[in-house]
């Protein structure tokens, strides 16, 4: 299997400008037993491709070289959380902040990492009209060894890239960026909790800053990122989640932009996530149609771990073939493991919420969890599903916490840094 973590050491020179060293961690099992890893991102199957980089043309991309750094004084710092545990998703925000523009006809102008600051926009730029917009979501952990680790920050990057394609954005140095990302976490080092249940959230963000109101392909954006320090994603902690099926409410199809990184995608789904609320769930359990597919679980990708038909122990998860997945990176790495486990069947289809009844009916059904950069994983224990024939609401229990053998919590123990490296 590839390198999954990537390491950087930071005792070396927090002054120096030199290109950090990234030195990929390859043995997974050394690395499995501490801090929760998280991760939402990429896969090599989306339909957009990247393409490569002329090199050393400023045009084309940024570089670390040209990186200039404005430390925050110490009336610009923000007080630190009095503890890292607990912490809301998203809520409090570090010192600093990364920025790069891009115009069509001048390319890359050199990167900036500054005091945290609000932006200024013209009020007719194109990401506040037609949504022209990416985001990525990666994260920092820090070890009892204060070396502070990314998770495959190579693969939010190809995700990012191919994104941005679709987006009609501008293309960028994959490699450029994660070295600017990291030297960037080095300033605000502080800021990555010193704890074993939160983490450093990393938010690249691409927006189209072109002031005009015209529908087409713009000619200036910004590449900016930001850092925020959360804890769990959601206020249930690692207890399982409820999520409302309701097969009248679709979140993407085929042909669209489901399996790419865009706000776009997110901000129809506030709605039916707020009606899931109110009637006692946390998540919308997100079917396609008229055999009501299982997609995806709120932002997460879903698995289903059950005895099949067949009388197979089998871990099933949506495939990445039609556009309706987001390829997270999170859900690569647990099916890169079961492969190398090679205990149980492994199976790219979508489930349908008739086999997820049957299987609850028969005592075949096993487990049900999320997987993603926020949440890393999280159990589901219930579904609130409204019957398409009878219109009426069913609850289904799902036995994740007390099934046995647990394999939620065995991915829990290897989706870990090992904190006495």
């Amino acid at each position: 299997m590839e390198p999954m973590y990537y390491e950087e050491i930071l005792e070396v020179g927090m002054e120096a400008e030199e290109p950090m060293t990234i030195t990929p961690v390859t043995n997974l099992q050394k690395i499995a037993k501490a801090v929760v890893i998280a991760v939402r991102a990429a896969s090599t199957t989306a339909t957009a491709q990247p393409q490569s980089i002329e090199v050393e043309n400023p045009a084309n991309t940024f570089y670390l070289r040209d990186l200039r750094i404005i430390r925050a004084t110490p009336s610009q710092m923000k007080a630190k959380p009095t503890s890292w545990d607990n912490l809301k998703f998203g809520h409090v925000y570090s010192d600093h902040m990364m920025e790069v523009e891009w115009h069509r006809d001048k390319g890359w102008a050199k990167p900036l990492v500054s005091p945290w600051h609000n932006l200024s926009i013209h009020p007719g730029i194109k990401v506040l009209h037609y949504c022209i917009e990416l985001y990525e979501g990666m994260k920092a952990y820090r070890g009892v060894d204060n070396k502070i680790r990314m998770f495959r920050p190579d693969k939010n990057m190809e995700r990012m890239k191919k994104t941005a394609i679709r987006a009609t954005l501008p293309d960028f140095d994959a490699e450029e960026l994660i070295k600017i990302i990291i030297k960037m976490v080095k300033v605000d080092k502080e800021w990555v909790p010193y704890s074993n249940t939160s983490s450093l959230y990393i938010r690249p963000t691409m927006i189209s800053t072109d002031p005009n109101l015209g529908i087409g392909i713009g000619s200036q954006a910004k590449l900016f990122v930001i850092t925020t320090p959360v804890g769990a994603y959601y206020s249930t902690g690692f207890q399982p989640v409820a999520l409302l099926a309701d097969p009248e409410f679709v979140r993407v199809f085929p042909g669209g932009v489901g399996t790419f990184k865009m706000g776009c995608n997110y901000a129809p789904t506030i709605f039916i996530e707020t009606m899931a609320r109110e009637m006692g769930c946390q998540q919308a359990l997100w079917l396609y149609d008229n055999d009501e597919k299982l997609t995806e679980v709120g932002t997460m990708n879903i698995f289903v771990y059950w005895i099949n038909e067949q009388g197979e122990e089998e871990l099933c998860t949506p495939p990445l073939t039609n556009g309706l997945i987001l390829p997270g990176i999170t859900r690569d790495s647990l099916l890169e493991i079961a492969r190398e486990w090679n205990e149980f069947k492994i199976t790219e289809r979508y489930p349908t919420m008739e086999e997820i009844r049957r299987s609850l009916k028969e005592k075949r059904m096993l487990q049900m969890f999320g997987t993603g950069t926020a949440c890393v994983v999280a159990p589901i224990g219930r579904i609130l599903y409204k019957n398409k024939t009878t219109k009426k609401y069913e609850n289904l229990y799902i036995p994740t916490m007390e099934a046995q053998p647990n394999l939620m919590m065995r991915y829990e123990g290897e989706f870990v840094i090992d904190r006495t490296l």
